[in-house]
């Protein structure tokens, strides 16, 4: 008896997880590093690989951090925003140029024009993957204190950057 039912309840407990799953939403993920510090890391700066840069980037003011590659096409769509945000200098917007050559990237942004105010260069995914990265573009927010406020997953929209990004930059600079 119990080994015919056993499709029936493998069939409704995979419905019972479908329908869950249903219910959440893609472009939120859950990020354990929420509240943690930035990851520690060594990598180079795109246009200079003998400047070195580490996690001490991220400390002492409020970073956004935007992982891109000259290879992503939702990049493109974000862009434009990107160079609208870098107008604000009192945002420190940093690249994280991810899976990318050099010479692809530095001529990527000639064209687009470069937003950043520093950029830093991880081919191999050896920041990346501490942070979870797992496509392009994602964006981090950073405290004061070097601490991962914020991952966005997919592209910035102005609505997301005037709902979620403003005010959330604005609550980090008041404390």
């Amino acid at each position: 008896m119990m080994r015919a039912l056993l499709p029936l309840i493998v069939f409704i407990g995979l419905g019972v997880a479908l329908a869950i799953s249903l219910t959440k939403d893609p472009r939120r993920l859950e990020n354990t590093l929420i509240d943690e510090p930035f990851p520690a890391f060594s990598l180079s700066a795109l246009d200079n690989p003998d400047e070195i840069f580490t996690e001490e980037l991220v400390q002492g003011q409020i970073s956004v951090v935007n992982v891109w590659g000259s290879w992503c096409v939702t990049c493109n769509v974000e862009h434009p925003i990107l160079m609208d945000v870098a107008k604000d200098e009192n945002i420190r917007l940093i690249g994280l140029n991810w899976r990318d050559g050099r010479e692809k990237a530095r001529s990527w942004l000639d064209k687009r024009g470069d937003p950043y105010d520093l950029i830093v260069f991880d081919p191999d995914s050896e920041l990346a993957i501490p942070l979870g990265v797992s496509g392009a573009p994602e964006t981090f927010i950073t405290d004061k204190n070097g601490r991962i406020r914020y991952k966005h997953s997919g592209a910035i929209s102005f609505e997301d950057w005037n709902t979620i990004f403003q005010p959330l930059l604005e609550t980090l600079e008041a404390e």
